[in-house]
């Protein structure tokens, strides 16, 4: 006998930035094997929460499949380096016009 099939789980999105502010856009989108991330912003408020908030992240970095910019502003890009050197390893998509300005601006922050 075959056995039933499940059903895909429902996809979810976790708003771990720019919610409830304007600043550190950062949305983790996970379906059943798959974790995208729209966007790694940097959190810019008072200088002893803003170093707590993006120094550490609130998911495991190398869980994340790939990550999409939606622009090149430095709260939502300006964490990928630290992104990366905290283990992340996959592709990051955006536009050409996006990946010229963000290698002009995360430059300083490698």
């Amino acid at each position: 006998m075959a056995k039933a099939s499940q059903p895909p789980a429902e996809p979810t999105v976790t708003f771990w930035g720019a919610a409830r502010t304007v600043t550190g856009s950062m949305h983790q989108l996970t379906t059943g094997s798959k974790t995208i991330l729209l966007d790694c912003g940097l959190f810019q408020g008072k200088r002893s929460e803003s170093y707590l908030r993006n120094r550490d992240f609130p998911f495991r970095t190398r869980d994340i499949d790939a990550v999409i910019l939606s622009h090149a502003h430095v709260d939502h890009c300006g964490n990928l380096p630290n992104l990366v050197r905290r283990g992340f390893a996959g592709p990051i998509y955006c536009t050409p016009a996006t990946r010229a300005l963000a290698a002009v601006m995360l430059g300083d922050l490698v």
